[in-house]
């Protein structure tokens, strides 16, 4: 049992180091959405810890880059956009998991993945509209209207946020967890040695 357990916290730290690492691998997309908004892969780890050693250690994972970004880079916003990437990467690799752990197959994976996808997408909106972008018009003093104008630079008749947020961003969430989710399935299996302790 000491073994198991310590082998799953080396196992955690690891994929805690590779998602605080990854949060610094981002990219715009401004044809789809403000380049504010930014493509990264940093939830991947948690959702390969989620399967691997549970849903808890998913949320752990999420929880520690998030506690490793806002540590050696700093925040901008009182830790609000960490806290809400904390959010929304918790409760995509914990439904996985949870959905995972109760039946371990291929199926489920996929299933709880997606499952998470769809989750973490649709709690994108109120995280933003009660959370982070009230945040972004405190800390950045950047005026609601001007995040909207980035919007409707792209499409005219996004004239309110909840609209935007809807139009924009719970889509875009969305395909970045099934991003994850394709980049989990095709490799978990070559890296399920390292992630279990098995040789």
């Amino acid at each position: 049992m000491q073994k198991n357990t310590t082998h799953d916290l080396t196992v955690a730290a690891m994929l805690s180091a590779v998602a605080f690492i990854l949060m610094f691998i981002e990219f715009p997309l401004p044809m789809l959405i403000p380049s504010f908004v930014k493509m990264d892969f940093s939830d991947l780890p948690a959702l390969l810890g989620a399967f691997a050693l549970g849903p808890v250690y998913g949320v752990v994972i999420s929880f520690m880059k998030n506690l490793l970004h806002i540590l050696i880079k700093g925040t901008s916003t009182a830790c609000v956009g960490e806290l809400c990437n904390f959010m929304l990467g918790a409760v995509f690799s914990a439904l996985a998991g949870y959905i995972y752990k109760h039946h371990k197959s291929r199926k489920s994976a996929i299933i709880g993945a997606v499952a998470g996808a769809v989750a973490m997408a649709v709690f994108s909106v109120p995280s933003n509209y009660f959370i982070t972008y009230p945040a972004y018009v405190q800390f950045y003093h950047l005026p609601l209207e001007a995040i909207l104008g980035m919007y409707q630079a792209i499409l005219p008749s996004a004239d309110s946020l909840i609209k935007c947020l809807v139009i924009f961003n719970m889509p875009f969430t969305l395909v970045k967890g099934l991003l994850d989710a394709l980049l989990c399935m095709l490799i978990y299996k070559p890296l399920s040695p390292i992630l279990h302790g098995r040789k």
